[in-house]
């Protein structure tokens, strides 16, 4: 799917303000397949995360187990791209599932509950970090602004997803062969729309199916930390 941006403007006045960047919420990116006998305890945690108004989780479903007799459904090559990338990022030579990548830093197996938990509270705790985003919807146009206190020694990757709220599948073939599994948040597209030198602030108009839910994701380069994140469900 291809987006038109209709304007991107940076050192120009914000004609909105960015919420705080001390509201931004966890991002979760939980990687799974319909294929993984042990992912179904993960997705159904998944759901309470995604309820979690602290909280934006995002499902990426992975092809890699589709040769054992079933194929994910909702599962794209670029979502496993998307997790290799941040296993080489972290200096990791395997990708497993089900795996949760916490503001794209930390990693953890996707059934070790305590550990997300703690982990969410790790990176709640940190607070402020001088940067925020924001989302405004005007039908099928979508105008984001972003601020910084002060330049980063890096750009930021100005990333859009476009998933499903949620979607349950009878699966009848393969490891979960007889399962009905209720996913959330799933992942369909995952595009780069622009990079920010955060020199100035940043005003984005993308063009933008109308009413369909849509994360806004500011990443450093090469699967790097998430910065600041605005979502519209």
């Amino acid at each position: 799917m291809k987006h038109v941006i209709a304007s991107l403007l940076t050192g120009a006045t914000l004609l909105y303000g960015p919420a705080g960047a001390g509201e931004r919420p966890v991002v979760i990116e939980l990687f799974t397949s319909q294929g993984c006998a042990s992912c179904p305890p993960a997705d159904e945690f998944f759901q309470s995360l995604a309820a979690r108004e602290d909280v934006l989780a995002l499902s990426l479903h992975v092809d890699y187990w589709d040769y054992i007799g079933w194929e994910d459904t909702f599962a794209s090559p670029a979502h496993t791209a998307r997790q290799r990338g941040y296993a080489s990022a972290g200096g990791r030579k395997m990708v497993y599932t089900p795996q949760m990548i916490i503001n794209g830093t930390d990693h953890v197996v996707g059934t070790r509950f305590r550990d997300v938990t703690a982990l969410i509270d790790k990176h709640r705790e940190a607070g402020a970090n001088g940067l925020s985003v924001d989302v405004i919807r005007n039908g099928a146009t979508l105008h984001l602004a972003a601020g910084s206190e002060a330049p980063r020694a890096m750009p930021l990757i100005v990333q859009l997803a476009r998933y499903l709220p949620e979607e349950t599948v009878e699966i009848v073939r393969g490891e979960n062969e007889g399962r009905t599994i209720t996913y959330v948040n799933i992942v369909t597209d995952l595009i780069e729309v622009a990079e920010w030198d955060t020199l100035g602030p940043l005003e984005l108009t993308v063009d933008w199916p109308e009413g369909v839910p849509v994360a806004v994701i500011l990443q450093y380069p090469d699967f790097g930390t998430i910065e600041a994140v605005a979502h519209l469900r």
